[in-house]
Order: structure tokens, then sequence, then C-alpha cells
């Protein structure tokens, strides 16, 4: 009985919360020739619990690692709100 208790509590410690889904919507920018693009990507829930910031500081890198520069944040929601995005997003819907 005692080890049955051990393994429970070891699971439920391992388990922890479920992660919930976290996304940004963006505007970025390549220059020589310029190019917009507007897109969806996922953050961490740290981002949706701050503020746009945090948003802003995983995007910028994942960005320039592509050859783009991050414009700004317009917002960071759960998933209730990729529908409405994903036409928008197009090419760039949770590409980065």
């Amino acid at each position: 009985m005692t080890r049955l208790t051990l393994i429970a509590a070891l699971l439920l410690a391992l388990g922890g919360p479920a992660s919930a889904d976290c996304f940004a919507d963006y505007k970025a920018k390549q220059d020589d020739p310029l190019r917009l693009h507007y897109g969806v990507a996922q953050v961490s829930d740290d981002a949706c619990a701050s503020d746009i910031a945090q948003a802003q500081a995983e995007l910028a890198p994942r960005l320039a690692d592509a050859g783009w520069t991050l414009l700004n944040v317009l917002s960071v929601f759960g998933p209730e709100g990729l529908g409405e995005r994903k036409a928008s997003a197009g090419d760039y819907f949770l590409r980065f």
C-alpha cells in the first residue's frame, strides 16, 4: 500500500498542471526589398500571464533567425482566437 501511495504521489508531482496554449499575433519586416508580414506564433504560457513584452522577447530572436525584424506584437491570446486569425496570417500562421 505504501508503494502505491508513493507511486501516485510521484505521478502527481511529475504531471504538474496542464499547459494552456498561448499565442501572439505580430507584424514583421525584411529590408531590401521591403517585405512585410502579419503572423501568428505560439509563445510560452508566461507571455499570456504577463504583458506583450514577454511575447516580443520570445518572438524577436525566432524571427531574426529567419531574416525578419519584429515590428510589434499586437496581442497575446489563447486557442479561442486562432480561428479568426488563420486566414489573415496565411503562410505565417504558426510558422515561427
